[in-house]
């Protein structure tokens, strides 16, 4: 048969419509006005989101010996540490529209940095809004980074356009723009302002939920004055996938030709960022750059217990995606790699039971049913993610053996292609799409630096068949079989931006 433009309409009508019925369902079926499933006082909620901090990069895991972070480690070993939290896509505006809507990005659409969220969208403070709580956003929002104006779901609105400005940012402040000078830092000015909304709940019988998004340590980094040349004595380690010929171990040969490709170029370290910084200097800016974090972190701690509010608050830490620092010759994040897609995840506060870490598979999606459940609220009928409140209690319940992972190929960026990966606690499979290039299997107990892909092992070949078949079962549970495209930007793209998103 042949294919004309009035085929190409006829479907494109077909998809349409059954995007639209979908989202009137959800609509319908999630009005903002949820169950109250508890009759327990709604707690007290402050979710602080940090960008490219890998899972690994705190204190107490020891894995930067020079790397002090004592608030992250207060969280983890007073609090809980979830040791196996995971984004869904390892990017800043997908990871962030999940956390915010419990959805995957193939669900809620924002799948790359520059597209904005729809409005039929609902995020989960909207719901907290409607019970009756005090909300605020302060930060870094970056979905849709054309604009700054406030968003729906929060009664007080600090934030910036796109991916701002680690000094002298200019801000909108509940709708109307002010520019800050005179070297004021990002990271003490969200801080402030945080702590400026803590203050006027001061006497409120309204419980509180605030988001606190900070830029850092987002790339280009750049630390605070008082934390900068910190390291600059320190010794930087090199993971044993940096160097392929230094390392027998590492079969190189059975590295995706993408991954190898990319060494030389903006996200790679043989070219890192088109030559600008070095990869020592880049690694000892990321930490100097997260001190300011930790800081960030420990002013709202002290306040809370100062005012006697632990008991009623929950404390949140979490990156909203993870990133490489040399592993496979790469930097950046994107990728199904551990380093890419793996993020740190603390909770303090709230009476916390003693349950000093938790190994379960927890994913940004999570968050959101989770914080509503805090709040004794019901989940939304068109959330992905579920509540992991009853672990932090200390109960037992039925939960996930594996997590999914998708990113989307983007024009800025096309040395990445499309990625979709299953992972469970001891088997890692990615699958890459628009490409002629070797896929992956990595034994994650005996091999954590993914250094001998698996794929072409015949003793291995039933798993792989069958990780396959679950990718392909989940996008289609889950209405993830259409890859959604956005409009490119043609020639408006300067390639000398790229890094900024």
């Amino acid at each position: 048969m042949k294919f004309n433009i009035l085929h190409f309409i006829i479907i494109s009508s077909i998809i349409w419509s059954a995007c639209t019925k979908q989202q009137k369902v959800e609509e319908t079926e999630n009005p903002l006005v949820l169950e109250k499933i508890s009759d327990e006082k709604p707690k007290n909620v402050i979710f602080i989101l940090s960008d490219d901090h890998r899972y690994d990069f705190m204190g107490f895991t020891g894995k930067v010996p020079f790397l002090k972070t004592p608030a992250m480690d207060k969280m983890a070993t007073e609090g809980i540490h979830f040791r196996n939290a995971f984004v869904t896509t390892s990017l800043c505006s997908p990871s962030r529209a999940s956390i915010l809507t419990g959805q995957f990005s193939h669900h809620h659409g924002v799948v790359d940095n520059q597209a904005p969220i729809a409005d039929s969208v609902r995020y989960f403070p909207q719901y907290l809004q409607e019970a009756g709580y005090a909300t605020a956003f302060i930060g870094k929002w970056h979905m849709g980074h054309e604009t700054s104006e406030p968003r729906k779901g929060f009664d007080q609105w600090i934030s910036f356009r796109g991916q701002g400005q680690y000094y002298n940012p200019t801000i909108n402040i509940n709708g109307e723009e002010k520019p800050y000078g005179d070297s004021t830092y990002i990271t003490d000015l969200l801080t402030d302002f945080a702590m400026e909304f803590l203050r006027d709940q001061e006497g409120s019988e309204k419980p509180f939920f605030m988001y606190l998004s900070h830029k850092g340590v987002h790339a280009e980094f750049r630390p605070a004055k008082r934390h900068q040349h910190a390291y600059d004595n320190e010794k930087v380690s090199y993971p044993p996938t940096m160097f392929p010929d230094n390392n027998p171990d590492y079969n190189y040969e059975l590295v995706p030709d993408w991954v190898k490709e990319q060494r030389y170029s903006w996200h790679g370290v043989d070219y890192m960022y088109h030559g600008q910084t070095n990869f020592e200097n880049f690694y000892k800016d990321y930490c100097e750059t997260l001190l300011s974090i930790d800081e960030s972190i420990q002013t709202i701690l002290n306040y809370l217990e100062e005012n006697n509010l632990l008991e009623d608050t929950y404390v949140f830490y979490m990156g909203d995606n993870g990133f490489s620092f040399g592993e496979h010759g790469l930097i950046d994040k994107r990728h199904a790699y551990e380093e890419s897609i793996r993020v740190p995840l603390l909770l303090y506060g709230a009476g916390s039971t003693g349950q000093s870490a938790l190994d379960q598979m927890i994913q940004n999606i999570d968050i959101g049913p989770t914080i509503l459940q805090m709040a004794g609220l019901a989940k939304p009928k068109n959330m992905d993610g579920e509540s992991f409140l009853p672990m932090v209690k200390g109960e037992n319940i039925p939960w996930r053996e594996r997590i999914y992972y998708e990113y989307f190929w983007e024009r800025p960026f096309p040395q990445t292609p499309t990625v979709h990966a299953v992972r469970t606690d001891s088997f890692k499979y990615i699958r890459y799409h628009g490409i002629w290039d070797i896929n992956e299997l990595y034994d994650l107990k005996n091999d954590p630096w993914e250094m001998n892909n698996l794929i072409r092992d015949t003793a291995y070949f039933e798993l792989t068949k069958q990780l396959n078949s679950d990718i392909f079962t989940w996008l289609t549970e889950t209405n993830g079989l259409y890859i959604p495209l956005r409009q490119d930007y043609g020639t408006k793209i300067d390639h000398k931006y790229r890094g900024t998103y």
